[in-house]
């Protein structure tokens, strides 16, 4: 039942000592079943060893593993991936391996669990660096990151999006930014990511996720760096390996309108979706996920025209890969035609162009030499090479600005002064078949990043210790700056020479390959090869040895763009695409001759990167590939320990084990752990230098930590301790704040309510006694209203007395000033009346006298022609008529003054009569309207109403003939009405069943008997 070691017999490079249990023995054998569960009988001539505790069952933490060594480390990481135990630590790092399964362990729940705690307090797992990262940027007020490491198919890309979850789900208020965050990852995977040999969602970029936090720790925004997208695989794919995963999702998860709209058709019909010889992937759903990415756009703000626009581009890559070319000689020359012009037609349809100067643009070139233009024809594989390049220069320009467009979204600029976690993403470390200049600019970023940890876990941590004068023992790992220093460093460099010979026109990567053996064949980290026919040249990484095919190198750095083409797109009806294309159209030929190379954007991009994370606190995650057959539950122990051992993860154990990782300024270390040792003041008032020593002695003891000249040095576990120590303390010391809070909370409570029920019966006792005194109050009002009745009845009486001969008086008074104002204005109208009675008389005397007068007048007149006598008589006569006249007018005026006087009282007593008679309303209508015909009659008769009326030639009737025509309402009888009820009626009219509501049915009947025909349904 023992365990033990049993050391290889082979002596290749990664066979290390295999764990086994002894299952009996015989003699001078052991029968045993190592971790492979093989069984083997050992003889005494195989080396074994004695397997110590903790490497039989596994540790959390590989710090803590006695035995250290590849074969201990190895064990344990095998005993938990059987477990289903994928996390594993060492110190702060973690280890984690690809289980390539689904496991339940990333749930609400477990994000619940890990908030809040330290590493070490709960077994391993992302979320809890996820959540130290968090803490320490609170705490310590500084950015962090998060390095994610690994080949490619270690789950790099899985790990960044759970740390993204996990930080969207602590950051406090939740809002829509965190939404777009997270919503950010299904498209930069859709359009940078595919499957490869190694891994089904290969990331073919690298990002680096830089979420912005406010002082409170929510989440304000986030920007996205991306770094070079391998545009090659948009045109040939290896083996078993497909293009980015938009092509497929696009094409089956479009509307069969909308692929109509496009002209697509299944995905093996395309020749850029079927050079690796796979249209499918295992575990994807291709339409489900295009159903995500449009949700996805439709979060991050993309409009429906941008995303139409973007699914036009993408049909268009597709349709330009069916353009076949064909060979032929003109003038002695290799040209191309187009046989088949369906594919270019649909192409040019879509890229808004015309199909003729597409075609141009693909098969012919155009040369500019001394003011000149010259075109020339292009070969087969020229042809085939342009288009290439121009589906490589629109799916890249394309994916910076769906980059571009989700910064835009989720980027919001600095209103305050807040801090930032980064979470790095990069493809991780590739060694194919055949190596080309995508794989060489990978590896080199590897190799900064593989750097940048060997820097700050071995290079800083030491000189550190030197600098602060600790103890300790000096710890030898591998350093790859020698190889940073041949590819982009010292001069003459392997990227440098490169990009020299990119600038050359006549350049050709043979000559580059030349140069690169020249200068740095001598370098024990450049490997050259045996054969001169041999295109590549090899690279001693930290990782292992790649060679690097240089076929296309130059061609691949200069990442040239054709004139031709962009004089295409200058021209083009498309604005999206002329969008896409706006720096290059802005920038003249010249500049763009003397735009920098791939490789010198990559390294320029990478510096910045490499700066931005020495600026902050580093958090490392090691992923680890299992087995390159992307199954679960398979341990391959020769690809783990090469990975193991070119990561470093041995030293990292080692200087783990034997340094310092927490350290503290003293002044720092004081006033966060001045709380566990009694009587130590604040730091400002200590001397912290004797106060840390004091608070290290009094809590941790005789354990391992060391004192620098401005620093106190600890271990991960004194770490930890500290702080539950810490927490333990100050719970212990709020619980007793806490306590007396309370008492003096609930203590104020009770003398509130006793003052608050002391009030309360006051008023109690004075609303009792009040409500008493109301009903003596009403009684004894009761009976003083008795009382005062009885005095005020006698009261009233005698004052009613004095009262009425007051009134008899005052009526009488009133009545007499009345009859006086009445006799007075009888006077008034008297005197009126006589007024014009006398102004009358006056009038008719004057008259008289004027008649008199001119009789005088006359007769004077007359005597000069006549006579005295007979003039007299004359004057007399006219006198006499001239009287009579006058008489005549007045008898007549004062008749007609007493017909009008009659009229009116006449008028005034019918108004009287007539306003006490009864009106009868239906009488009235029915003698007003007689006149109207009846339908119902055959011939119409005249109107009776006109039976009285003189007929026609007997002359116009008289006013009073109209009047007296008009019928005169006669006074209704006095009927019973009783008789005329609602309910005989209905009963009577109405159809059975109906009631009196409204109805929508429609009537097959009238409900009342109609006898006029039109009136009727």
């Amino acid at each position: 039942g023992d365990y033990i070691w049993i050391e290889p017999t082979s002596r290749r490079e990664f066979d290390v000592a295999i764990g086994a249990r002894v299952v009996s023995a015989e003699g001078r054998r052991i029968q045993v079943r190592d971790d492979d569960e093989n069984e083997l009988w050992l003889t005494p001539e195989r080396r074994i060893k004695a397997m110590h505790p903790t490497s039989v069952q596994g540790v959390e933490d590989m710090i803590s593993l006695g035995d250290l060594h590849e074969a201990g480390i190895l064990r344990n990481l095998l005993i938990r991936y059987n477990e289903n135990l994928i996390y594993t630590y060492t110190g702060s790092i973690l280890v984690a391996v690809n289980p390539y399964q689904i496991l339940p362990i990333y749930t609400v729940e477990q994000i619940k669990l890990y908030r809040g705690k330290k590493i070490g307090e709960l077994p391993p797992h992302i979320f809890a660096i996820g959540d130290s990262c968090y803490n320490n940027m609170k705490r310590f007020k500084q950015d962090q990151c998060i390095v994610i490491s690994g080949e490619s198919g270690a789950g790099k890309t899985e790990s960044t999006k759970l740390i993204l979850q996990y930080l969207a789900a602590i950051s406090g208020k939740h809002s829509w930014i965190e939404q777009q965050i997270l919503e950010a990852n299904p498209i930069l995977e859709a359009f940078g990511n595919a499957k490869t040999i190694r891994n089904d969602n290969s990331s073919r970029f690298g990002k680096y996720i830089d979420i912005h936090f406010s002082k409170e720790g929510t989440i304000e925004g986030a920007r996205i760096e991306q770094y070079l997208l391998e545009k090659s695989r948009l045109v040939s794919q290896g083996g078993d390996e497909r293009n980015y995963h938009i092509f497929y999702c696009m094409l089956s998860g479009l509307a069969r309108e909308e692929r109509q709209k496009l002209d697509l058709s299944d995905a093996s019909n395309y020749n850029y979706l079927t050079g690796g010889g796979s249209i499918t992937c295992e575990g994807r759903d291709d339409a489900r996920e295009f159903a995500d990415i449009r949700a996805a756009m439709k979060v991050l703000m993309f409009s429906d025209s941008e995303v139409w626009e973007i699914l036009k581009l993408l049909a268009a890559i597709l349709h330009m890969g069916n353009i076949k070319f064909k060979g032929k000689v003109v003038d002695h020359l290799d040209a191309t035609e187009v046989p088949d012009m369906t594919a270019l037609i649909r192409v040019a349809k879509f890229l808004g162009l015309e199909p003729r100067n597409l075609k141009e643009a693909l098969t012919l070139k155009t040369l500019f030499a001394q003011g000149e233009t010259v075109v020339s024809t292009l070969s087969h594989h020229q042809a085939m090479d342009v288009r290439d390049a121009f589906v490589k220069g629109i799916y890249g320009r394309l994916f910076i600005w769906i980059v571009s467009k989700v910064n835009a979204a989720i980027f919001k600029p600095h209103s305050q002064l807040r801090t930032s976690i980064g979470v790095l993403d990069i493809f991780g470390f590739e060694n194919f078949k055949v190596n080309s200049f995508e794989q060489f600019c990978i590896n080199y970023a590897n190799e900064n990043l593989q750097q940048f940890f060997v820097q700050h876990i071995f290079k800083l941590e030491q000189e550190e210790y030197n600098s602060e004068n600790i103890n300790w023992q000096h710890i030898e790992f591998v350093d790859n700056q020698d190889t940073l220093d041949m590819i982009a460093i010292k001069q003459l460099n392997i990227m440098a020479l490169i990009d020299e010979e990119s600038k050359f026109p006549k350049g050709t990567d043979q000559t580059m390959l030349l140069k690169l053996h020249k200068q740095q064949g001598w370098n024990k980290q450049y490997l050259k090869p045996k054969s001169d026919l041999n295109h590549s040249f090899g690279i001693n990484h930290f990782a292992g040895v790649v060679f690097y095919d240089t076929r296309g190198f130059l061609e691949k750095n200069r990442d040239t763009f054709s004139a031709d083409l962009l004089q295409l797109i200058h021209n083009t009806g498309n604005k999206f695409l002329q969008h896409l294309f706006i720096e290059d159209i802005s920038m003249g030929s010249e500049t763009r001759k003397r735009a920098p190379t791939l490789s010198a954007q990559f390294k320029k991009s990478l510096d910045a990167l490499m700066k931005t994370l020495a600026s902050c606190q580093p958090f490392f995650i090691r992923c680890i590939k299992p087995n390159e057959y992307k199954k679960p539950m398979l341990f391959d122990r020769e690809l783990c320990c090469r990975q193991l051992r070119y990561s470093g993860m041995m030293e990292t154990i080692r200087i783990r084990r034997a340094g310092y990782p927490i350290r503290h300024t003293f002044r720092e270390f004081v006033e966060r752990y001045r709380f566990l040792i009694h009587g130590c003041p604040p730091a400002h008032k200590v001397d912290c230098l004797a106060a840390t020593a004091k608070i290290c002695r009094e809590v941790l003891g005789n354990s391992d930590y060391q004192l620098g000249h401005t620093k106190v040095f600890l271990k991960d576990a004194h770490d930890l301790f500290l702080e539950q120590e810490r927490d333990r303390v100050l719970t212990r010391k709020i619980t007793i704040l806490q306590r007396c809070v309370r008492g003096w909370y609930y203590r104020r409570r009770y003398k509130k309510m006793r003052e608050s029920a002391i009030i309360i019966q006051k008023y109690w006792r004075t609303w009792a006694q009040k409500r008493r005194y109301k009903d003596m109050r009403v009684g004894y009002m009761r009976l003083q209203a008795l009382i005062r009745s009885r005095v005020v009845s006698h009261r009233f009486r005698h004052l009613r007395g004095h009262i009425v001969a007051l009134q008899a008086r005052c009526r009488g008074y009133l009545v007499r000033r009345e009859y006086a104002r009445r006799m007075w204005a009888a006077c008034i109208i008297q005197a009126q009346v006589r007024g014009l009675i006398a102004r009358r008389q006056y009038k008719r005397l004057k008259k008289r006298m004027e008649a008199a007068k001119l009789k005088e007048q006359e007769e004077q007149a007359l005597r000069k022609q006549m006579n005295k006598k007979k003039a007299k008589e004359i004057a007399e006569t006219q006198y006499r008529e001239r009287m009579m006249l006058m008489e005549q007018e007045e008898a007549v005026r004062a008749q007609k003054e007493r017909e009008l006087m009659d009229q009116k009282r006449q008028l005034v007593h019918d108004v009287e009569r007539r306003r006490d008679e009864p009106v009868d309303d239906s009488q009235l209508v029915e003698q007003m309207f007689d006149f109207l015909p009846d339908s119902a009659s055959e011939t119409q008769a005249p109107p009776s109403a006109f039976k009285d009326l003189p007929a026609p030639g007997r002359g116009s009737p008289s006013a009073e003939d109209l009047v007296s025509a008009i019928p005169h309402p006669t006074t209704e009888h006095d009927e019973d009405l009783s008789e005329y009820k609602f309910q005989k009626y209905a009963a009577t009219y109405f159809q059975g069943n109906v009631t009196h509501q409204y109805s929508r049915k429609q009537l097959k009947q009238p409900l009342l008997n109609l006898q006029t025909q039109g009136d009727q349904l």
